[in-house]
Order: C-alpha cells, then structure tokens, then sequence
C-alpha cells in the first residue's frame, strides 16, 4: 500500500468542511496509553481524550485485540434481524455496573442519537410532550439534541426553528450563585468541594417547580433531562441535594428522571457512572464516548417496565450495537474493572485537584478550580471576575507547545478541563500540572 507523504497529507486539510473549530493542525501518526505522537515523532500528553473518549488510553492492548478479533468474524449483524454475541456480551457486562433498576437496554451510535432516542422513549411512554432541560447543558447538535442544549450560543445559531416542547431551568451552579454571593458565601470554596460536602440553597429546584406552574404543567411533562456533572458547560458539579431534589420532584409528579452520562461515564469521575455519588437512579440514562475506547457506540439504559411502553419499530438504527464496537465495549470494561482503572480515576482525580488548587492559591486570574475525578475544570477570569477567554486561549496554545493537549469548555470558553485517560500515573499528573502553571505564566 502507498504512503502518502505527510506534506501531501496536510494539503487534503484546505478540502475539509470549516465548521470543525481546530484546537491544533497536528498530524497524528500513533496513539499509546496517554500519549499521542505526530508525523515527526514528537509527543504529546493527552488530557483531551478525544473528548472522554479514550479512557482505557489509547490503543489499549485488549481493546486492540478484541476488535481484530472480531473484525475477523463479523463487521456487521443489524440488531433487528440478528442477534449476535458480541452486543449480548455486552448487556451482561453492562448489567454489573449499572443499577440494578436499569435492566433494559438499546444501543446507538453517539451521544446525540442516545439523548434524541431517550426523549422519544419517555414522551412515548408517559403520553405527555414536554421536557425540562437546564442552562449550560449539552446533548448534542441533531435537531432533536441541539433543542435541548444552552451550553453555547453558537449551537444554534441560524438553525431554527427546533423542535418545540422544552424548557430550561437553571443548573445547581453554585460558584456564579447570586444568593450564595449576596449570603457572603465562599463560592469559590463551595465550587471546589466533592458533591457530598455541601447543601444547596435551594433556589434552581424552586425554579423547577415555579416553571412547572407557568411555563407548562406537571401533567404536561414527559422528562427532566440533567447531566449529573456539567460537561461543555463549564465542568460543574452540583451539590447532591439538587439531583436528590430532582429525583422528588419527578417522583411527585410521575415525570420521568433522564440522566445524561456521555461525558461523565465509564469511570470519569471517579465512580463507573457520576450518579453514584449522588445516590440516585435515574428512570432513563444515556451513555456513549467512553463505553467502546473509541468505537462509535451510546446506549439507551432504563427501566423494563418504560422500555416495554416504546411502540416495536417506533425507533431504531442501521448500525446501532454494531458488532466490532460492542466487542470494544466489552473489553473496555472488563479491562476498567480488572485494571482497577475506576479506583485510579478518583485516586489520581484527588492529586490532579489539589495541584491545581495550589496553583490557584498563587494566580489571581484562576477564579475556580472544580471538578470530580479525572474530570477537573479551571475557570480563568480577568480582575473583575469576568470570564477570561482570551487568555484560556492562549494558555491552551502555550501547553500545546510545550507538548500538553487540553480543551476549553463553558458558555465563554474559559474554563479549561483536564480529562485524561483513567490510566494516568502520578508523575503524568504532575508533568501536566507542571505544563499548565508554566503555561499560564507565560
């Protein structure tokens, strides 16, 4: 086979759609463990992850193996004419780290197919039209998805109209909290905690239940949908009495409870699913990115008795539970398990926060250090508070340099997050760390 040169390679780039936003124009040749290397040989700590996605590490040796395996028995067995090991495989996987309560299962392709096939499910089963979101929230940008996302503007920007019937509350976002700053509250410290060390004020689910009474009726509502810990929205994580509250609210009114993991699952946070440290079960939950180590593949998880409401045929997919990507799904968490990269997650997610902490203790443009696990957001602000993107930007670019890969999130893009593979070790920890405060004063 001829090897195209890397020159020649670089020019195909001028006939790429634009509406990809470049964070690098690096050429990679080769991925291993939580590294990256281009053409040229260098080398790259990546805390990107390909977007949560890589959290065995890349190239993960019985990921790797798994898939040849099965790229040699079966590409493609469409789910509703066969049944075939490998997605069979996976159920019984999935059954040990679920809750128990979520005993039924569809598989999709990404994470917007997931939230869009998990809007449908609950409408259908519960008779009713209207979905609740929250600001800041991200689920995708299918038409369906995008309706339900307020991370960014730009999502929507010159694209409606969206489809109709979905509200917006606010999200337990308690380091811009208006009543915890007017109460004299240390937000920033309140911010910083782990989700079990702190009340709410309880103003977002008086919120929800004031929209229940003027914007629409509980009668009304088929789901709140609610990602755990913000994902593109700034890296935040709620105090747990405001998911608990939810859990109420959608108790008291027979609303369905959707819980979004495609960012915060498979062991980013410290736990296999970030509803674990809230001490919750959703009634629907979606998952993707992490479940395959970088096989396209999301999954529906609910409740028997709601699946068993979804009308035959009302929903499916040509590729979803695609044979090689359950097989990659399979080997992922049984090597998250066996490897005890969950555990890893949390322990190294404790190290990672309190060195940025530290750094923040001596950098007035570091407002907010936030996060849980391996999936930790430094919020950057200029001397007034404000959010500072430019110099998130900068700082971003100056870590690419010095061989660090990050990412930006938020409405401003000013918060930078830290999500490397659940396989990292401390002396990558603190080289990344090391790399950013460098970075940051440059």
């Amino acid at each position: 086979m001829t090897t195209i040169p890397a020159m020649a390679l670089l020019e195909q780039t001028a006939y790429l759609s634009p509406v990809w936003a470049r964070y690098s124009d690096i050429l990679v040749e080769r991925g291993e463990g939580v590294y990256l290397y281009d053409v040229e040989g260098r080398r790259y700590l990546d805390f990107t992850c390909g977007i949560g996605v890589t959290n065995t590490g890349h190239c993960h040796p019985r990921v790797v193996q798994a898939i040849r395996d099965q790229a040699g028995l079966l590409l493609h067995g469409q789910a509703n004419i066969v049944y075939h090991r490998p997605m069979l495989e996976l159920v019984a996987e999935l059954r040990t780290i679920v809750p128990s309560e979520l005993d039924s299962f569809f598989f999709s392709n990404s994470g917007a197919e997931a939230v869009e096939g998990a809007v449908k499910l609950a409408r259908q089963a519960t008779g009713r039209s209207d979905i609740i979101a929250f600001d800041g929230g991200f689920h995708g940008r299918t038409a369906g998805a995008m309706a339900l996302t307020s991370s960014k503007g730009k999502y929507r920007h010159r694209v409606a109209p969206l489809p109709a019937g979905v509200h917006f509350a606010p999200y337990a976002a308690c380091y811009r909290c208006a009543i915890a700053r007017a109460a004299g509250a240390d937000t920033a410290a309140i911010s910083g905690a782990a989700p079990d060390d702190l009340g709410c004020c309880g103003n977002p689910l008086h919120q929800i239940e004031h929209l229940l009474h003027t914007q629409t009726t509980p009668e009304d509502v088929a789901a709140i949908l609610v990602e755990p810990v913000l994902g593109e929205g700034g890296y935040i994580v709620p105090p747990v009495s405001f998911l608990q509250g939810l859990r109420r609210i959608c108790d008291r009114y027979g609303i369905l409870l959707i819980v979004d993991e495609v960012q915060s699952g498979f062991g980013r946070t410290g736990r296999f699913f970030a509803i674990e440290h809230f001490g919750i079960v959703p009634d629907i939950m979606t998952v993707a990115k992490g479940i395959a180590s970088g096989l396209p593949l999301s999954g529906i998880i609910a409740r028997r008795a709601i699946m068993e409401r979804w009308q035959p045929g009302s929903h499916g997919g040509t590729y979803g539970g695609n044979a090689v990507a359950c097989a990659a799904a399979v080997a992922t968490i049984r090597a998250m398990r066996e490897e005890r990269m969950v555990e890893n997650a949390s322990r190294q997610g404790v190290l990672l926060k309190t060195e940025l902490l530290r750094i923040k203790a001596q950098s007035p443009s570091i407002g907010d250090v936030r996060g849980i696990g391996l999936m930790v957001g430094v919020e950057l602000t200029a001397a007034d508070g404000t959010p500072d993107t430019a110099l998130a930007k900068r700082t971003v670019a100056a870590c690419r340099d010095r061989g660090l890969l990050l990412l930006t999130c938020g409405p401003y893009d000013n918060v930078i997050r830290f999500i490397p593979p659940l396989i990292v070790e401390e002396h990558q920890i603190r080289d990344a760390v090391r790399i950013f405060e460098e970075a940051l004063a440059s």
